[in-house]
């Protein structure tokens, strides 16, 4: 899990920097995360810049894209990345030992098909992403926030939906995944709210877990012990 984010918003929409919307967590670097940050940042590391990057110069082909917002550890990325290798895969994450990690198990695992961002997601989403240039967005386990007082900070409300719409082309979709149940509902609220998407529910609310999203450690103990797990699916129109 990460946390992404914690943006807040004002009643127009805007992002509110009184506080930034993240802290770049360093953290303690294993020996393994710092030498593949070395070795394989070059070749995998995007630096953040605030123009729209080339996804055909970046990737050397045309390819749809896939971005991931807060991989955390990396693991269930570099296995999607490495199940799909026609598709381009981007990562988003603020914790460096968690970039390490995605980088050390990526090039153990030989993937290509991957690029990581040591940055914030908003700031990245709003201004390195091309609009209409993603064919999937993928949040899954963000922070839920569970006190009501703190709901403010979940990163999923209307501007962000309205953020990540811009970005995706047409019939491209956002896939949210979180196993807080109140969280998932009201995922559900804001994205039936936002204008521009279609449910992908046949039920109107959840999917089942696709195939491409790997099922995590974490997950399959929760499902031992009764937990439940939400995914969302919403396609831009």
């Amino acid at each position: 899990m990460s946390d992404v984010t914690t943006a807040e918003f004002n009643e127009e929409g805007k992002y509110l920097r009184k506080v930034r919307s993240f802290v770049l967590r360093e953290g303690r670097l294993t020996k393994g995360q710092a030498q593949a940050m070395e070795q394989q940042w070059p070749s995998m590391g995007l630096d953040y810049t605030p123009e729209a990057i080339d996804l055909v110069e970046v990737f050397g082909r045309e390819a749809d894209t896939v971005l991931e917002i807060g991989f955390g550890m990396g693991g269930s990325l570099v296995e999607m990345a490495k199940a799909s290798p026609e598709l381009n895969f981007i990562g988003i994450e603020v914790h460096k030992p968690g970039v390490g990690a995605c980088l050390s198990v990526a090039a153990e695992a030989g993937v290509t098909n991957l690029r990581v961002y040591h940055h914030d997601a908003l700031e990245v989403l709003e201004n390195s992403i091309a609009e209409g240039s993603l064919a999937r967005v993928q949040l899954f386990f963000p922070d839920p926030w569970h006190k009501k007082r703190h709901h403010k900070r979940r990163i999923v409300q209307a501007p962000f939906a309205e953020l990540i719409r811009s970005k995706l082309k047409v019939g491209g979709v956002f896939h949210l995944a979180t196993d807080w149940e109140n969280y998932s509902e009201h995922m559900l609220e804001v994205m039936n709210a936002a204008p521009g998407y279609k449910n992908q529910s046949t039920t109107g609310d959840v999917v089942e877990r696709p195939e491409h999203r790997p099922l995590t450690k974490f997950e399959a103990r929760g499902h031992r012990l009764g937990h439940g797990v939400w995914d969302l699916m919403f396609e831009r129109v």
